[in-house]
């Protein structure tokens, strides 16, 4: 059985909002340790040399963590070779690979062996291809439920997705 769904197209505000937040939740360790890493840092210091200016770049460091990050997806909306990324797509998937769709003579294939994880939110898909690379499939593009439950069993299948408890 193959689920084809209606024709989407990924907003940049969207994608800036959904990259950052699957940053967070797979990084979020690090801005963490370069907060406490600069408060370290400073109680060493504080041995040889007392201060106290150095406490406030612990949550500028952290900050521009995240400024670096936002730059980075923000400034991807806008470049000519990352607009492939918002083009008008139907999704045609199966268990053997999900075919992006721009009308019905050009397309691109994804295997599945190339999605690193999938994710369930309260009204989206997301399949995560890399960091700034993913796949965003909203619960109304899938034409019925029916759709919802076959690509959420093929995600479960291919242990993409958690079963739930």
């Amino acid at each position: 059985m193959i689920v084809k769904t209606k024709k989407y197209q990924l907003e940049p505000n969207t994608y800036v909002r959904v990259a950052m937040r699957n940053l967070l939740s797979t990084q979020w360790w690090v801005p963490v340790a370069i907060f406490f890493g600069v408060i370290v840092l400073n109680l060493l210091l504080n041995l040889v040399y007392s201060n106290l200016w150095i406490y406030f770049f612990a949550p500028i460091g952290a900050g521009l963590y995240f400024l670096f990050w936002y730059i980075q997806f923000y400034g991807a909306t806008k470049l000519e070779q990352h607009q492939i990324i918002f083009e008008r797509y139907s999704y045609e998937i199966d268990s053997r690979a999900i075919l992006m769709k721009v009308n019905s003579k050009e397309g691109m294939q994804i295997q599945w062996n190339m999605i690193q994880s999938a994710k369930k939110e309260k009204d989206h898909y997301l399949l995560v291809i890399s960091k700034g690379q993913f796949i965003y499939l909203p619960f109304k593009i899938f034409n019925s439920d029916n759709d919802l439950r076959f690509f959420e069993s093929i995600l479960k299948r291919k242990q993409l997705l958690a079963e739930a408890k």
